[in-house]
C-alpha cells in the first residue's frame, strides 16, 4: 500500500530483526519490507521464519545473533525491531552492548524495545522509540503520521512533536529526552541493564495496565527517587485496560490526580506515543525542550546521529 510521504534523498540502509515475540501474519512481514523499499530504504531482514521458537522470533541465541549480525553490516544504517510483545529481557545478558552502541547505527522501536534504548542511553548513544515493522507498516490502513515521523526523525537534526495536553499551566523546560514503556523500565529498576537521568524529561506508555497498576509502577519509581529528578513527565497513551464496579470511580484520571499529589514534578498528558496507530517518533538520548500554554504541547529535540 503506497502512502504519500516525502521521499529519501538517497537509498537508506535498514535491518528487520526480531529481538522479541514472533510476527502473528508472516503474509504481513513480506508486505512490510515491500512498504519500506517504496519508501526508498535498502532493506535487510535477519528474521527467518523456520527459525521461530515457541512464542519468540527465534531461539535467544539466534535473537543475539541477528542484532549482532545487523550491527556488524556495513551497509546497513538503521536497526529496526519486527515487533515487540516479550522476549529481550532473555538477551540481556548476552548482548554486547558496547558492540551494538558502537556500530554507529540507529536502533528504533517501542515497547519491548525499551530495553534497548535504555542500553543506548548508558553508552552515550542516541536511539528512535519509533515504529516497527510489524503493524507500522503491515496494517490495511498505515498511519501517515507515524511513517512521516520517523521520516522526518531520521532526515533531519531537529524534530518536533505538538500535541493537545490537559494541562492549563504554562512551562518551558529543558532537558535529555529518556523513557518508554512504564512496565519495561520498571521491571529493571536496581539491575544493572538501568539507567536513569537527572534533569531530564522523561516519557511513558503502555497497554493493557489498569490505572493501579500504572500507580504502582510510578510509585516504585517515584519511591525509587528517579521521578523527583525529573524536569518534566510526559504520558503518552495509556489503553487496553478494563475497569471494574468495585473501582467504584477509581479511574485513570483520579489516579492521576493521586500521583500527582505525591511526586513535585509537573506531569503532562497526551502525547502521542504508545500502543496506538499515530504513534511521534522520539530521539532517546536528544536535546530536547517541552513547552506548554492553554492545552498545546511542544516536544521539540535537536540532535545529531
Amino acid at each position: 500500500m503506497q502512502i504519500s510521504l516525502p521521499a529519501l534523498k538517497t537509498p537508506v540502509g535498514i535491518a528487520i530483526v526480531a529481538p522479541s515475540g514472533a510476527p502473528l501474519d508472516e503474509a504481513a512481514v513480506v508486505r512490510g519490507i515491500d512498504i519500506l523499499r517504496q519508501q526508498g530504504f535498502a532493506v535487510q531482514s535477519y528474521y527467518q521464519p523456520e527459525q521461530r521458537f515457541q512464542r519468540f522470533g527465534a531461539s535467544n541465541e539466534q535473537r543475539v545473533a541477528q542484532l549482532h549480525a545487523a550491527a556488524s553490516n556495513p551497509d546497513v544504517s538503521i536497526v529496526m525491531a519486527l515487533r515487540g510483545s516479550y522476549g529481550f529481557s532473555r538477551l540481556l545478558p548476552h548482548l554486547d552492548f558496547d558492540l551494538l552502541a558502537n556500530s554507529g547505527k540507529v536502533f528504533v522501536g517501542y515497547s519491548d524495545f525499551t530495553l534497548m534504548h535504555q542500553a543506548m542511553l548508558a553508552r552515550g548513544r542516541l536511539s528512535i522509540a519509533g515504529p516497527m515493522l510489524y503493524g507500522d507498516f503491515t496494517s490495511d490502513t498505515l498511519s501517515e503520521y507515524t511513517l512521516s515521523q520517523f521520516i522526518h526523525c531520521i532526515s533531519h537534526q531537529h524534530h518536533q512533536v505538538e500535541f493537545s495536553c490537559a494541562e492549563t499551566t504554562a512551562m518551558e523546560v529543558q532537558g535529555r529526552l529518556w523513557g518508554g514503556n512504564l512496565a519495561m523500565l520498571t521491571h529493571i529498576i536496581g539491575t544493572p541493564y538501568w539507567t536513569a537521568l537527572e534533569d531530564g524529561i522523561l516519557f511513558l506508555e503502555d497497554i493493557g495496565e489498569h490505572p493501579y497498576r500504572v500507580e504502582r509502577m510510578l510509585l516504585q519509581m517515584h519511591f525509587a527517587g528517579i521521578l523527583e529528578k525529573q524536569k518534566a513527565i510526559v504520558l503518552g497513551n495509556f489503553s487496553g485496560y478494563q475497569l471494574a464496579a468495585h473501582d467504584r470511580g477509581y479511574d485513570f484520571s483520579e489516579m492521576l490526580n493521586y500521583v500527582r499529589s505525591v511526586v513535585d514534578v509537573p506531569i503532562i498528558t497526551g502525547l502521542p506515543f504508545g500502543h496506538i496507530p499515530d504513534r511521534a517518533s522520539l530521539v532517546v538520548g536528544s536535546a530536547a525542550t517541552l513547552k506548554t500554554a492553554d492545552q498545546q504541547a511542544q516536544l521539540m529535540m535537536d540532535y545529531q546521529f
